[in-house]
């Protein structure tokens, strides 16, 4: 696959790995009323046995993508998540679980008690069902139209288990559609939701007994996507047709990439080339979201104690991510990976310890 068609596809993957509500379309939800003759249940992605998978995991720990920042009083630690991942992606490095015994707090996109809501899958079906009685196959080109529907019958037998037949495409709008047809994808070599490093690190807080909170709620994450313009959710359907159509390339680079580390292959593999391609939808999921959460870092630096920040890597990266706009404003702020000082990362963007 070639440099310029691997940077296309994984802008497409950009937005689901931006938010962390995207992890419920993964999960198997009860089926839902019948809005028209065709019957509709909350999708779930095309679960591991048969299917290829992503190249075998190494055993060594993912090289985190993990950065300190010192406050007035107390200090963040800001961590790079990637919503979907595997069994084998664990255990984490000794830098993630250094910084998991000193907090105090543990801060994710969304409150844990939201993020595993029986409701949230509903709230996100609700949101993204049709309500003019159009289709989705009004909003595409002809072609894309059949791109969907051979991607439906390709893997008909999983949308079928959940209840979800492939004409019930033809009730949702195109965001959505693109967050089924992604998080299918992802499930179909492996990663799932279920193994995020928010999730599992969400778990192990409550375990521990430690305070939890969310920069944002489920109804902002979901307003996100609702609230696109038309033409950037389509462009995120055909998006996400093209990388189902590369197979696992482009899946399997940006996991390997995460694994790795590599913050600058990152932010100018996907969030680079996403913002120079589709500006207004990478300013919505990214830009606007990373510039409300500015403050309230801030307040939390202003508060003696250590507070752990797990985010989407994608709000951490470049010169729109947190990290270089808490460092703009004063804050000492530097990497804590020890194979990057050893060379065997990428160190990104600010001071690498």
């Amino acid at each position: 696959m070639s440099r310029r068609r691997f940077s296309r596809l994984l802008p497409g993957l950009a937005v689901v790995l931006s938010l962390l509500v995207g992890g419920a379309v993964q999960a198997e939800r009860p089926v839902i009323p019948q809005i028209t003759d065709v019957p509709v249940a909350a999708p779930m992605a095309g679960q591991p046995g048969d299917v290829p998978r992503i190249d075998e995991v190494p055993r060594s720990p993912p090289v985190p993508l993990l950065w300190r920042v010192v406050g007035e009083a107390g200090d963040l630690y800001l961590l790079g998540s990637f919503h979907f991942l595997t069994a084998d992606d664990y255990p984490l490095a000794d830098e993630v679980e250094q910084a998991f015994a000193a907090a105090d707090e543990v801060v994710f996109e969304l409150a844990p008690e939201e993020l595993s809501s029986p409701t949230l899958a509903m709230q996100m079906m609700q949101a993204g069902l049709r309500t003019d009685g159009s289709r989705l196959d009004d909003d595409l080109p002809a072609d894309a139209a059949a791109r969907l529907a051979t991607w439906g019958q390709v893997n008909q037998a999983t949308l079928q288990a959940t209840g979800l037949g492939t004409q019930a495409f033809q009730l949702f709008e195109p965001w959505f559609a693109s967050l089924l047809v992604t998080t299918t994808e992802l499930g179909r070599y492996g990663l799932q939701a279920q193994h995020g490093l928010d999730v599992h690190l969400a778990r192990r807080a409550r375990e521990a007994g430690l305070a939890t909170a969310g920069l944002e709620t489920a109804a902002q994450q979901i307003e996100f996507l609702d609230g696109m313009a038309r033409a950037d959710q389509v462009q995120m359907l055909l998006e996400a047709l093209d990388q189902a159509d590369a197979g696992p390339a482009a899946i399997e680079a940006l996991h390997s990439t995460w694994r790795a580390g590599d913050a600058d292959a990152l932010w100018t593999g996907m969030a680079g080339d996403m913002r120079a391609r589709s500006p207004a939808l990478y300013a919505r999921i990214n830009t606007s979201r990373n510039d409300a959460w500015l403050p309230k870092l801030e307040q939390m630096l202003q508060q003696p104690g250590t507070i752990l920040v797990v985010v989407g890597a994608l709000h951490l990266l470049g010169e729109d991510g947190v990290v270089e706009k808490l460092a703009a404003k004063g804050y000492a702020v530097e990497r804590v990976c020890s194979a990057c000082a050893a060379g065997t990362a990428v160190p990104g963007a600010v001071r690498a310890r």
